[in-house]
């Protein structure tokens, strides 16, 4: 059996996550265990939990949530306590509701589940849909007939998931035809929207806005093109992540300031 474990930040009962499980149940001679959230962790980054105990709850076979648990601890502690035997084969997190592109990458808890798998030396994919969020339930068809014919080609060995690296996918809104583009992540431009309101008793309390996606083309990269261009051309986006985030090309003029 080829073991995948899966994870989102969107919460065990996220819709993303449904189609994500019954895309993968599809193949032939799959195991999926799913390890989520039992709440919403959008935006929480790579974070553990260190200042209190987490449970896992069961919610059917082979599924759990994790009170109060991060991505990342859910892959933590699947490793743990679920794998503690034999790896699984392939880490798969998402599919997460909106996209994960640029820079967003940094606060995604959707990249960061991927980002702890390949920590622990497990091929890792995050996957997210571009979506308009006045939707509430959100088109994930496309995303999930993409997953499904990814994993085909992985189990084949003839998709490249070099070591230390994982694979970030983001679907294109409204797209029903599977057709890829090797991307860079985009240069984000955001900005600090913040809603200011006030409870009964005339305290303040602010709720963060929700920034437009804006963003610019790097310089140097050529006619490739960034996440961005190729899910707004209705292309599905695969931009290879690696978690080394050494800046190489200011290290000549580092290294000269060091020496005078």
């Amino acid at each position: 059996m080829y073991k995948i474990l899966v994870t989102n930040d969107d919460g065990y009962d996220a819709n993303g996550l449904k189609e994500l499980v019954k895309s993968l149940k599809e193949l032939d001679d799959v195991m999926v265990t799913v390890v989520a959230p039992a709440n919403e962790k959008s935006a929480c980054g790579h974070s553990l939990t260190l200042t209190r105990p987490l449970r896992f709850v069961s919610v059917d076979d082979d599924f759990y949530k994790l009170e109060d648990g991060t991505p990342t601890d859910c892959v933590y502690l699947s490793l743990s306590a679920l794998f503690v035997d034999e790896k699984p084969d392939l880490l798969i997190s998402g599919i997460n509701r909106g996209s994960n592109m640029g820079e967003d990458i940094t606060y995604s808890g959707t990249c960061a589940g991927a980002m702890e798998g390949v920590l622990h030396g497990i091929n890792s994919i995050a996957i997210s849909q571009v979506m308009d969020f006045s939707d509430p339930s959100g088109d994930f068809t496309l995303a999930g007939k993409t997953i499904k014919y990814i994993v085909g080609k992985i189990r084949d060995g003839v998709f490249p998931l070099p070591e230390r690296e994982f694979l970030n996918i983001n679907i294109p809104q409204g797209s029903k035809e599977i057709r890829f583009k090797t991307t860079y992540a985009g240069y984000r431009h955001y900005a600090n929207d913040a809603h200011m309101h006030r409870n009964p008793r005339g305290e303040e309390h602010y709720w963060l806005g929700l920034h437009p996606l804006n963003f610019s083309k790097r310089e140097g990269v050529g006619s490739m093109m960034s996440d961005y261009e190729a899910t707004n051309e209705g292309y599905i986006s695969l931009t290879p992540i690696m978690l080394d985030m050494s800046a190489y090309k200011s290290m000549k003029d580092l290294q000269s300031w060091v020496e005078e």
